[in-house]
């Protein structure tokens, strides 16, 4: 009897269909083909072990088990359970008329139970585009899927619950998401929460550097990159933890995204429903090629931190000590907002549409500008940020110069400093007015705009025209810098309040690009 059952496979962030198709034949041996990889071949022992652990016998028979498209990579421990319960389904062990209106992932056990498993988000909308009746996904993958109430999803625990809902539609009910303790005992939880989101910085916890403040106000309002140099100490890190508690909340569509790349890396497991806060990550300055941009071997490529940080911020401390490979193959994803990552028989692209958020120190002692602390030589502090290449530095928006902060300001403040919910409202205006700006547009912020939308919707009059003319003269600025002072100046006028660009926004733009104006060394 040959029995069919519906699975997916993620290729970059959406999920293509994959049938597992059992027969049962004279002969002996199980066969698995398909192009599947090690870890599916390898689930026949788990399956098997599984089966006989609840009594389910394997029939002494050819077992044929094709995984279908034959000429698409199958990778992974998901199969499993569809594995299981097609050959329970053909050896007519338990009633499954119904097997072949659900989505079934999941890994087994050799106790039978069902573990979790990375892509639910994608399974449960490939299954919705299908127009197949539900999806039977293990119980806390599950929950990152709560929230897309169109489609049936079921949440197990054992082989012997997929096989109770499939016998017993009605009775299987119980086993909805929505039905579950878990859920139950979770829903308090308004999604997503990083590690982050309990201990970030105020900004009325940082003393001083006004400037950088404004500087990172600016860059939170229109999604713009931005890059601290200064001494240790000088607050770097702190004002890039304090970003956060300024970013406006997320839309569906940002959330849903977002959680989607979070769910195929794996990463979205034992949460409730879609992310709600934005994400931050900060990955190691040692961090490796593939970590920062994405990668894998064939079709199983997973997304990197620039693409975990869809819509968030990436966080890279000790800039300039990162590996030149690294920093310059951020050069394509700032620019496009998105990686495309090519294999020899694969090309997938993830979303990477984030805002670059770099310090570093302005020399290898950290100490040039602090006095007469610095012990380096001219030459020595040239080559440390002459590995912040100019291209690079192009794509980067705002360019800010930390001072350490002097001891007087530190122990004779007399007024606390501006609190981020203060800084949060502006910044949230600011949006506001961009996403009626971009309402018809496929962009949300300043930051995504190209020349067509600088065009439209950034005009400069004549006395804008000449003060961008001798900003261009003065500071050397390549075309690209140009538009992105514009840019900037955009997003000024928006924290104004302004429907025009004024000379004053682009002088402060302008002001941002230090590393433009002169050499440094």
């Amino acid at each position: 009897m040959l029995i069919v059952i519906n699975c997916a496979k993620c290729v970059g962030i959406d999920a293509v269909p994959v049938t597992v198709e059992v027969d049962i034949q004279n002969g002996v041996g199980i066969h698995l083909v398909g192009l599947a990889d090690t870890a599916v071949k390898e689930s026949l022992l788990r399956t098997v072990t599984a089966l006989q652990a609840l009594d389910f016998h394997v029939p002494g028979k050819k077992i044929i088990i094709n995984l279908a498209p034959a000429d698409l990579h199958k990778s992974g421990s998901g199969y499993d359970l569809p594995i299981a319960l097609g050959i329970i389904a053909a050896s007519g062990q338990r009633l499954t008329a119904g097997i072949g209106d659900y989505l079934i992932m999941g890994e087994l056990g050799l106790d039978g139970s069902v573990r979790d498993i990375p892509g639910a988000l994608p399974y449960v909308q490939n299954a919705q585009q299908r127009g197949l009746g539900g999806c039977i996904l293990p119980l806390r993958s599950a929950l990152e899927a709560s929230e897309m109430r169109e489609c049936n999803i079921y949440g197990v625990e054992t082989l012997l619950q997929a096989v109770e809902i499939l016998e017993d539609p009605i009775q299987a009910e119980r086993y909805l998401i929505w039905n579950t303790p878990l859920y139950d005992q979770m829903r308090h939880i308004s999604g997503f929460t990083p590690s982050y989101a309990s201990d970030y910085t105020d900004f009325s916890d940082i003393i001083g550097q006004e400037g950088a403040k404004r500087g990172m106000e600016i860059a939170a309002a229109g999604g713009h990159n931005i890059i601290m140099i200064g001494p240790p100490g000088a607050g770097k890190s702190s004002l890039a933890k304090a970003l956060p508690g300024i970013l406006p909340p997320m839309t569906r569509e940002e959330s849903m995204l977002s959680s989607k790349l979070y769910s195929i890396a794996g990463k979205g497991s034992l949460l409730q429903g879609l992310m709600r806060c934005r994400p931050f990550r900060a990955p190691h300055y040692s961090a490796s090629l593939p970590a920062i941009i994405g990668g894998g071997g064939a079709e199983n490529i997973i997304p990197g931190e620039v693409s975990l940080a869809q819509g968030g911020v990436l966080f890279l401390d000790e800039f300039a000590q990162m590996p030149k490979s690294v920093m310059e193959a951020l050069r394509g994803p700032m620019e496009d907002r998105k990686v495309v990552i090519s294999r020899l028989r694969s090309k997938v692209v993830f979303p990477a549409s984030f805002m670059l958020v770099a310090a570093s120190n302005p020399c290898p002692c950290g100490y040039y500008g602090d006095g007469d602390r610095c012990i380096c030589t001219p030459t020595q502090r040239a080559a440390y940020l002459g590995r912040l290449s100019g291209p690079l530095m192009d794509r980067i928006d705002l360019q800010i110069w930390l001072d350490r902060i002097p001891p007087e300001i530190i122990t004779r403040r007399r007024t606390k400093p501006e609190a981020s919910a203060q800084v949060a409202a502006r910044v949230q205006a600011a949006r506001e007015v961009q996403r009626r700006r971009f309402s018809a547009e496929t962009i949300l912020t300043n930051a995504e705009m190209n020349n067509k939308h600088i065009e439209k919707y950034c005009p400069l009059d004549e006395e804008c025209t000449a003060t961008m003319t001798r900003l261009m003269e003065n500071m050397s600025l390549s075309m690209r810098a140009y538009y992105r002072i514009i840019k900037v100046a955009r997003t000024i006028a928006d924290l104004e309040g302004s429907e025009v660009l004024r000379p004053v926004h682009l002088a402060e733009a302008a002001s941002y690009r230090f590393l433009d104006k002169q050499k440094l060394f």
